[in-house]
């Protein structure tokens, strides 16, 4: 089932001029091969104005809403991208939700304003509203755009993050069961939309996979040459509030003549880590994109010793995808997410069970499951998550 011909306007957290990619940035691009998408880019606030004028893109920003240049630029056939005028006020000191919300108001007027301009302008009628999980700046668009449908889209459990908690938990459920259609890329957010909404879907998660190719024969990178014994690896920011270093320091205490490899940036928790003191720990630093498939390829067992909690739980990991699309056997911590690889990848529910299930990984060396793996990641495609999502707005789930 595919909606065509239809008008599409998208707000979200992200503003088409980020740099890095984006679930929402790959649904516009997958809604405009059938349809008029108009993109929005984040209202700029006055906090922001006051401390992020020096980066170029906030800068530029900054110039159009003073009227030097066009808010409004068409960026490919069927796709426009919306840089908002209005400033709006910074308001998430605020001590009551009550009074956030009359504030909150008062933005989500000015930010309607501008979309309504860039809506009348480009002649877009009886638009469908799809909403990237902004709880504030979306909050009042229904009811001020009066849009033929408005979909709420979950990717991230950003109540349980401290900007969101304070007024986020009281006011998204309020979002959520509002909407007309709700949607999320993980079950565990599906279950949480569906408390509050009971048209709410699982749409899964779409990936571009197209570096990861398992028939090229890649050269091992440098930093592997020499290392003895199996190489055990990560791909991945290292973030002490995503990724658990006592399954790392685990591993590498249980089985020394393992190299635990860690391709990312670190944070303060990780730099300071006693992992560096471990003589089969390597930390690699960050990698360019297109060098991460000649990792994962020399790599004999890959892993998400990811930590849980509530940020984390609802995640989506992409990374997964990209390991499995290369055939790689991997070990990864078990969330309600994770049950959809259960078939795919070793789950382990502890910090010891880490070791005997890269044990069992190890040992993985046959060809059908290694084509199962590939055939499973190249089914997660953005043509197939926004499909999912044409039938939930369509009524057809």
């Amino acid at each position: 089932m595919i909606i065509q011909n239809r008008d599409i306007v998208i707000v979200g957290l992200q503003p088409w001029y980020t740099k890095i990619g984006s679930n929402c940035k790959n649904i516009a691009l997958e809604f405009a091969r059938h349809n008029r998408v108009l993109y929005v880019n984040s209202a700029l606030d006055r906090r922001t104005v006051m401390l992020s004028s020096k980066d170029p893109d906030i800068a530029e920003h900054i110039q159009i809403s003073k009227g030097n240049g066009e808010n409004l630029l068409k960026v490919q056939e069927n796709f426009w991208n919306l840089y908002p005028k209005r400033i709006l006020e910074s308001i998430s000191f605020l001590p009551f939700t009550s009074l956030f919300m009359l504030g909150n108001r008062i933005n989500n007027k000015r930010f309607a304003a501008d979309i309504q301009e860039a809506v009348d302008k480009l002649g877009f009628k009886d638009i469908l509203l799809f909403n990237d999980n902004d709880i504030y700046r979306g909050y009042y668009l229904k009811e001020m755009l009066k849009p033929a449908q408005y979909i709420y889209y979950s990717r991230d459990n950003l109540v349980a993050m401290d900007f969101w908690k304070k007024h986020g938990s009281k006011l998204e459920p309020k979002h959520i069961a509002k909407a007309d259609v709700c949607v999320a890329n993980s079950l565990y957010l599906t279950e949480m939309l569906l408390q509050y909404n009971k048209n709410s879907y699982y749409v899964g998660q779409g990936c571009d996979l197209r570096l990861f190719d398992p028939a090229k024969a890649l050269d091992k990178p440098a930093e592997l040459v020499g290392l003895k014994g199996p190489v055990i690896g990560y791909v991945g920011a290292l973030t002490a509030m995503r990724i658990d270093p006592a399954i790392l320091m685990y591993i590498s205490r249980e089985r020394p003549d393992w190299h635990v490899v860690l391709v990312g940036p670190e944070d303060e928790v990780f730099r300071q880590s006693a992992l560096h003191q471990q003589p089969n720990v390597h930390f690699l630093g960050r990698k360019d994109m297109s060098a991460l498939p000649a990792f994962l390829q020399h790599f004999d067992v890959c892993l998400n010793p990811q930590l849980v909690n509530p940020i984390t739980i609802g995640n989506y990991p992409l990374k997964i995808d990209e390991y499995l699309a290369m055939g790689k056997p991997s070990v990864a911590t078990a969330t309600k997410t994770m049950e959809l690889f259960k078939d795919y990848v070793h789950l382990a529910d502890s910090v010891e069970a880490y070791v005997p299930l890269i044990e069992k990984a190890l040992q993985e060396n046959d060809p059908a499951l290694t084509a199962a793996r590939i055939a499973f990641a190249r089914s997660h495609t953005w043509e197939n998550s926004v499909g999912d999502i044409y039938k939930a707005i369509s009524g057809t789930r």
